[in-house]
């Protein structure tokens, strides 16, 4: 069976007794380890019994394809259903779960863990197919998602967070959940029992510092300032950041500057247009966006958003050095916002 997004949660909190076999997989690890977590406890609350609880790797079960039905028939000497946990399960481990899943011997729970697997996974669809089984992808949250995950996981500790912390929160969380948690009960020390979040403190304490350290580079360069761009840059790239991504920064913060520059162009105020801008701009950076908004025009944005799609094409395609490309590209950015602020003057 493959189970739909919009059922999973309900199926976490309350396993259909019919599924004896369940498979997670996707990109985002750490979810798949949470819920296989919530899947064992279930039926097990300890997960470190080694009566009831058997953990079995790729490895392992590659070796010796017998195991999987021996350790789900296999009866815990101190009472109580058992749950087999298979760790890095492939598509090389398919044939091995077909059988399994034509006899399902035993009454065991078996959890298996897969990192993506496509639509055309063997292993996926011998889940999909088998009626006491089930397949679950495990993606990365969805900011609404990351934002109900942040809030019940900060009130666990009785903590709570300003909304412009909780923004950040999002922004800069959620590509895995494990990360994400390991991220929060932090925040949560941090703040203490019972303490409110700001977004100073978020900063402090889950700030990427090369995430921080692109955002100055892209901040630079809309603003004009090539002697600090070509300084950030340089710890930038120390970092190995990916010139592509740098330029698909650059990219997206002159998107949304384009859409603020047409309300300012329009009569609002430029003020109103910071203040109203969602998701809400990160208060170090208002002063700067206030400047940028002062000096951009659409023309101007335009002309550099086109140049700096062509310089992302050529990255890919011409082999030229790509980060000579990026750096060509950002300080071209730098310039052209310098000389349109001149004109202004």
């Amino acid at each position: 069976m493959k189970l739909a997004p919009a059922r999973i949660a309900a199926f976490l909190q309350r396993p259909d007794p019919a599924i004896r076999v369940i498979l997670l997989y996707g990109p985002d690890a750490g979810l798949v380890r949470e819920r296989a977590d919530v899947l064992a406890r279930s039926v097990c609350a300890d997960l470190a019994d080694p009566f009831r609880i058997a953990d079995l790797n790729g490895a392992v079960l590659g070796a010796d394809p017998a195991r999987l039905a021996d350790e789900a028939a296999q009866l815990s000497l101190v009472g109580g259903r058992r749950v087999v946990r298979v760790r890095a399960a492939t598509d090389s481990m398919a044939r091995i779960f077909v059988s399994f899943l034509t006899k399902m011997p035993g009454e065991a729970l078996v959890v298996a863990e897969a990192a993506e697997l496509s639509a055309s996974s063997p292993l996926r669809r011998a889940f999909e197919a088998a009626p006491g089984a089930a397949a679950i992808g495990c993606y990365p949250d969805a900011p609404r998602d990351r934002a109900a995950v942040i809030r019940e996981t900060l009130a666990g500790y009785r903590v709570t967070a300003s909304r412009d912390a909780t923004q950040y929160l999002v922004d800069h969380l959620g590509e895995d959940r494990l990360v994400t948690r390991s991220e929060l009960h932090k925040l949560a020390l941090f703040v203490g029992d019972g303490g409110r979040v700001g977004l100073e403190d978020a900063v402090l304490c889950v700030g990427d510092s090369a995430a921080l350290e692109l955002d100055d580079a892209v901040m630079a360069a809309a603003e004009g300032d090539q002697v600090l761009l070509d300084r950030v840059l340089d710890r930038v790239f120390q970092k190995s950041e990916s010139p592509v991504t740098v330029v698909r920064a650059m990219l997206r913060h002159l998107h949304r500057l384009h859409g603020m520059v047409a309300r300012v162009s329009a009569g609002g105020a430029i003020d109103e247009v910071v203040r109203s801008a969602r998701p809400p701009i990160f208060f170090k950076h208002q002063d700067g966006i206030r400047s940028q908004l002062g000096r951009w025009r659409e023309p101007a944005l335009r002309t550099a958003l086109a140049h700096l799609a062509e310089a992302e094409i050529h990255m890919k395609t011409t082999g030229l050095p790509a980060e000579t490309l990026c750096r060509e590209a950002l300080l071209a950015v730098a310039q052209r916002a310098e000389r349109d602020a001149a004109r202004q003057r």
